[in-house]
């Protein structure tokens, strides 16, 4: 009987392990396309994510005329919208230098800029609510390593998270007591290059195991309002490779990347959503003044809030649709331009993809 009793005692004992085991491999993974009641009900256990494209509010460079008055904040029309996520995204298009630097060489000034941002804009940036800024795109060696050095200077004493060159690849922040890694992606020198795999993998392998959540930038594709479309092929632009940006996403995801964002073309492209994560292949211009082209397309741009869990998982996102008109600059755009636009690109490029839209710029994948 002393036996059976002890016997009985040791299965049962064996039998809860076995089935505490069962249960903790089954919680939902990182990349697991799963979402529990609790985190889709209760809004604090989920992270709200506000995402924008290219940002250039003015240059000093070839002259001041290429700057807004001094008094004129672009950003200010957005503020309420930029402020409403946990976290805050945009592409700093160009580096932050008052004078000086090192002029990039251009063989035809008519197809070349250099872009150089007075300091004093980093305030209004961070005024405006953005706490991370991808670092990684063609302009960001406009005025070489001087231009760099104190654009990263610059970004670290006003306490922006940034990432996207070699010498400061990913970053981190904790919200609401989810840790937060960024690390971005472009073709161009100094920066972490697109279209190698390999350094990608690694990159979001590391924070992969350091972050409850990884999102990822890349300034890829072709530019301008022909190009609006993904080919999942590698995109030659100015005979440079600029990525398949297709490709790109899903291999950082598969890496452990949860958010990937895009900008580059200048346009907004199609959204995507790969084993539960959210994919957007440009944001378009979101706020540039006087030196780019907003004539059609190019004039319009989304504005992304997206829901995620603490793991990663997409829950649900919305489209606030801008328009910059004149010299440049970002209002609200009523006729939705942005997300009539996405709706249909998405369609058309990623027809597999079943995208459930509402009539406000609400959005879900089934």
């Amino acid at each position: 009987m002393k036996f059976s009793i002890i016997a009985v005692l040791t299965l049962s004992i064996c039998a809860f392990f076995w089935f505490s085991s069962f249960s903790e491999q089954n919680v939902v993974s990182p990349k697991e396309n799963k979402i529990t009641k609790i985190e889709v009900l209760e809004e604090d256990t989920l992270i709200s994510l506000v995402a924008v494209g290219d940002m250039m509010l003015g240059t000093n460079f070839p002259d001041t005329n290429c700057l807004p008055p001094y008094d004129l904040h672009l950003l200010k029309p957005m503020w309420s919208v930029l402020q409403r996520g946990d976290i805050t995204f945009g592409n700093l298009e160009g580096t932050i230098l008052n004078s000086g630097g090192e002029l990039k060489n251009c063989k035809d000034w008519s197809k070349c800029y250099a872009f150089r941002q007075p300091e004093y804009f980093a305030d209004q940036y961070k005024e405006a609510g953005f706490d991370i800024l991808s670092v990684a795109n063609n302009h960001m060696g406009d005025f070489g390593a001087t231009g760099r050095n104190n654009t990263t200077r610059l970004l670290k004493e006003k306490g922006f998270k940034f990432a996207g060159l070699e010498s400061c690849p990913w970053d981190t922040m904790t919200v609401k007591g989810v840790k937060i890694g960024f690390t971005a992606f472009a073709p161009n020198t100094g920066c972490l290059q697109i279209t190698d795999y390999a350094i990608a993998k690694s990159v979001v392998q590391k924070l992969n195991e350091m972050c409850d959540v990884v999102i990822v930038s890349f300034h890829g594709g072709a530019e301008g309002s022909a190009r609006t479309h993904i080919t999942k092929k590698a995109e030659i632009f100015y005979e440079e490779n600029r990525g398949n940006v297709h490709e790109f996403a899903r291999v950082v995801i598969d890496a452990g990347a949860d958010v990937v964002l895009g900008h580059g073309p200048h346009v907004t492209r199609a959204i995507d959503c790969y084993k539960g994560r959210f994919i957007t292949y440009s944001m378009g211009n979101f706020c540039t003044y006087n030196r780019f082209n907003l004539s059609g397309v190019s004039g319009i741009a989304p504005v992304f809030e997206l829901k995620i869990t603490k793991k990663g998982v997409f829950v649900s996102g919305n489209i606030v649709s801008i328009k910059q008109i004149g010299e440049g600059g970002p209002i609200i755009d009523e006729l939705q331009g942005a997300f009539n636009e996405i709706k249909s690109l998405t369609v058309f490029d990623l027809p597999e993809l079943n995208v459930v839209y509402g009539s406000k710029g609400s959005f879900s994948f089934k």
